[in-house]
């Protein structure tokens, strides 16, 4: 089935989009529930988003294993380690800049360790550190083994784990006390490189969680050559019968595989808690059960229905150039961060300061009424608006950055 589905361009985007408004607020402080993440165990809205992106780089995958196969060997490991080493030098490129920051009223050179303090550095790891990492070992995998293999090897990767994280951690093997995979993390990256987000120590994108989400990825691959071949497959739902409807098999076999995969998520769940933060296997379950079903949503909204709208053309935008797109959200409020506009004396008379973005947030979006929240979510989509624009522009100049 040659079919190309916006659908999946759409989905992508969405996601790109998701990641870029939650990843902005107004303030930290004030966020609706359903945009911050769970504390620990649990699941969120916006838990979902990450793992719906690294499905959509699975789908996108789809598309490209055939090629390389084709290609032969010295291509397919070439493009594969090529893109692998960009897309993590960016997202480290994108922990450290903008390579200078403020102190003692001066801009300084931001040092990979800090000389003042060395548990203080920069991060090697990250959520594009996290794609790159999980697209390399997701497409080795995809490229060598058939559909019905990766579900195998799957299936033993996402146990192994759940084994792993029971064996070697400690009392309470998936609090963040008793992970086991922070270890590790410290002895290979060093505390100074590690996230400290929550107090101590730990990264959310370490390298013990990135096993299974190269699963994830494999699973939006899988996925995406269901759809490709519009369900007529010899490696799942092989008893369905094919329909006049062209899109029976498809829709159907997505819906049914999507909620099986949520309820053993929750299944699992019992002994292995879905968190996000260390990557339960659960959690990959119940992700990618609900990535699925989204997608068959919009399959049935999109190719079936016929429904082209602004909301779909608004996603898409951010589907043409994904990469940069995000890559420029993060970049762009760090250099705003080098400007500092004068706000006020502190009680020691010293000069304050406050970064244009914190000061449009304050005076215009802070100002706008109803609880603190809303301001908050204001500031995100503005946000997220402007760098909508940014993408329509280059997609209408016919400007796509890919990697």
């Amino acid at each position: 089935m040659k079919q190309r589905y916006y659908s999946l361009d759409v989905f992508r985007g969405a996601t790109v989009a998701l990641m870029i408004m939650v990843n902005n607020p107004g303030t930290w402080g004030t966020m609706f529930a359903p945009l911050k993440h769970a504390p620990w165990h649990g699941c969120t809205p916006t838990d979902l988003v990450f793992p719906f992106f690294l499905f959509a780089v699975g789908n996108a995958m789809s598309f490209v294993i055939p090629r390389l196969q084709e290609a032969g060997d010295a291509i397919f490991w070439k493009k594969v380690i090529k893109r692998t080493v960009l897309i993590f030098l960016i997202g480290l490129g994108l922990n450290w800049f903008p390579f200078v920051q403020w102190i003692d009223g001066a801009l300084q050179f931001r040092e990979w360790v800090s000389s003042v303090d060395p548990t203080k550095g920069v991060r090697i790891l990250g959520v594009l550190q996290r794609i790159a990492i999980a697209y390399f070992f997701a497409s080795i995998l995809a490229y060598y083994f058939k559909p019905r293999t990766l579900i195998y090897i799957s299936a033993l990767i996402l146990f192994g784990y759940w084994g792993i994280c029971a064996v070697l951690g400690g009392e309470d093997p998936y609090s963040l006390a008793g992970w086991f995979g922070t270890a590790i993390d410290k002895d290979i990256l060093g505390v100074a490189h590690m996230y400290k987000g929550e107090g101590v120590p730990f990264d959310p994108e370490g390298l013990m969680s990135a096993l299974p989400a190269v699963v994830q990825v494999v699973f939006g691959y899988l996925a995406g050559v269901f759809i490709k071949k519009h369900g007529q497959v010899d490696w799942l739902w092989t008893k369905v019968p094919t329909s006049s409807e062209p899109h029976f098999k498809l829709l159907s076999g997505l819906f049914v595989t999507g909620f099986i995969l949520i309820v053993l998520g929750w299944i699992w769940s019992l002994g292995f808690p879905i968190n996000k933060k260390i990557w339960t296997s659960s959690y990959v379950l119940y992700t990618t059960g609900l990535g699925i079903m989204t997608i068959g949503g919009m399959i049935w909204y999109i190719e079936v229905q016929g429904v082209k709208n602004w909301l779909t053309k608004f996603f898409d935008v951010f589907g043409k150039n994904p990469l940069f797109i995000f890559v420029l959200s993060g970049l762009f409020p760090k250099a705003m961060a080098l400007i500092r506009i004068p706000n006020g004396l502190s009680d020691a008379g010293d000069q304050l300061y406050i970064t244009p973005l914190s000061w449009f947030y304050q005076n215009v979006c802070a100002q706008i009424p109803g609880v603190p929240e809303i301001g908050s979510f204001v500031y995100s989509l503005l946000f997220l608006a402007l760098m909508w624009i940014i993408g329509y522009f280059m997609d209408k100049k016919g400007i796509y950055v890919k990697v």
